[in-house]
Order: C-alpha cells, then sequence, then structure tokens
C-alpha cells in the first residue's frame, strides 16, 4: 500500500501529512505530530478518550483513517484556548474540580464543547447524554455535568468568574 499526502486544517492552521492508507487519526495526531491530549483508550471508540472535533462534529479519532478528514477542520483539546486563555469549558472544568486522573478530560471537554456549539442552553439530561459515550473512572460524573452547565451560564453571558 502507497502512502500518500493528506491535507487538512489542524487547530486553525493548515497541515499536510504523508500516511500510509487506513492510519488512524489518533495515531497521527499523538505519535506523529505531538498532540499528546488525544488519549489512547479502548482503541475501539468505546471510551471517548480520544475524542476530536471534525468540522465541528465530536468525532472519535481512533476509528477515524487520516484519509477521511481531508479538506476538513480538526481541533484538538491543544486547539481549543486562545493563547494563555483557557476555553470557557476547559475553564469550568477547572473550576469545577472536573479533573481528576485527567485522562478523560480532553474528550470530556470535546464533547461538551460541541454540545455548548450547537446547543447554548442544554438541560442536565442533554449534558448526560452527549457524555454518555465518554467514560470517567474516577472523577465521577457530577463535577463534569457541573462544569458543562456552568460553562453554558459564561458562555451565555448568565455566569460570573
Amino acid at each position: 500500500m502507497t502512502a500518500k499526502i493528506v491535507s487538512f486544517n489542524l487547530n486553525g492552521r493548515d497541515v499536510d501529512v504523508m500516511v500510509k492508507p487506513l492510519t488512524t487519526l489518533q495515531k497521527l495526531l499523538r505519535e506523529d505530530l505531538g498532540y499528546t491530549a488525544v488519549k489512547i483508550g479502548c482503541k475501539q471508540g468505546g471510551c471517548g478518550s480520544c475524542t476530536v472535533l471534525v468540522d465541528g462534529e465530536p468525532m472519535m479519532s481512533c476509528l477515524l483513517p487520516v484519509e477521511d478528514v481531508a479538506g476538513r477542520r480538526v481541533t484538538t483539546l491543544e486547539g481549543l484556548a486562545q493563547g494563555d486563555e483557557l476555553h470557557p469549558v476547559q475553564e469550568a472544568f477547572f473550576e469545577n474540580y472536573a479533573i481528576q486522573c485527567g485522562y478523560c478530560s480532553p474528550g470530556m471537554i470535546m464533547v461538551s464543547t460541541a454540545l455548548l456549539e450547537h446547543n447554548a442552553h442544554p438541560s442536565r439530561e442533554e449534558i448526560v447524554e452527549a457524555l454518555s459515550g465518554n467514560i470517567c473512572r474516577c472523577t465521577g460524573y457530577e463535577p463534569i455535568i457541573r462544569a458543562v452547565s456552568t460553562a453554558a451560564e459564561r458562555m451565555n453571558g448568565n455566569g460570573s468568574r
């Protein structure tokens, strides 16, 4: 099988990468490009730790061939912050103690960001549903749900810092 060049936008900048067929986006991002917030969990799409946004939609990078993101916009956790300023979702996770070991956090934050971009006022049930594909084994879900609610309030101008 012949390697080929794939071009896409990664965290706001255009990249061209040479990949073998069926190389996963997870492998490329983490091992080849150094985006270590993309975690290696189950490698089967069951834990959510590798979640990235592709054109604003959460996708499990462990299941996604790099060729499938050609011409698309990919955002990792590293791409959410603006310089030294955290994204409101990142800030809310920190302030609400929604991060313990940190392994699930990148995926949880990416899914939460996508949720809030599509639904500015999610109910608790909608937050729980959005997070249902991401597994957390140590923080527990209550601080995470609170963090998403806090971020929603702030992003809508209803919460204070």
